[in-house]
């Protein structure tokens, strides 16, 4: 019941395949539109170099003859800079070992300043208390020692003027 003849033809097999989608087809093609516009991004790229490169060369020989002289001397510039920060580092190191080492007497110092300061305030105490003494103005004349305080000087009244 079939037919021998149609089943062997090459002309009903192209048909058929020539009808049906080919999977890969559609990744072939987005493919090859990802390396045309990759191959567009690259001579973009190229150009924009090229044109940088062209206001860089420019900018070079357009530059005035103190930048030209600063930049020539940049590189001692740049190992001047690092000898002082090694300098500076080693300071700080100094510094940092004489503080240690003289840690214990800022501590000492830390403890004797309040001592030191009630002995002047009892000091204090004791002069104004010996100055209240009767006699020790007089004492103080004699001897050249005795500063006399002044005498306050008297108010002024309503008016203005001095009481006598």
């Amino acid at each position: 019941m079939t037919n021998p003849r149609k089943r062997g033809r090459a002309e009903d097999v192209a048909p058929a395949t020539q009808a049906r989608k080919v999977p890969g087809a559609d990744l072939l093609s987005a493919a090859q539109a990802a390396v045309g516009a990759a191959q567009t991004a690259a001579g973009q790229a190229i150009d924009a170099a090229q044109q940088t490169a062209g206001y860089a060369f420019d900018a070079a020989v357009r530059l005035p003859p103190a930048s030209a002289q600063l930049a020539a001397q940049l590189p001692d510039l740049v190992e001047n800079l690092s000898i002082a920060v090694d300098r500076l580092n080693s300071t700080i190191d100094r510094l940092d070992r004489t503080l240690a080492l003289a840690d214990p007497v800022f501590a000492t110092y830390d403890r004797l300043l309040p001592r030191l300061e009630a002995m002047i305030s009892l000091g204090e105490d004791v002069f104004g208390a010996v100055a209240k003494l009767p006699g020790v103005g007089l004492l103080g004349r004699i001897t050249g020692r005795g500063g006399e305080e002044p005498a306050p000087e008297p108010e002024p009244d309503k008016r203005g003027r001095r009481r006598r």
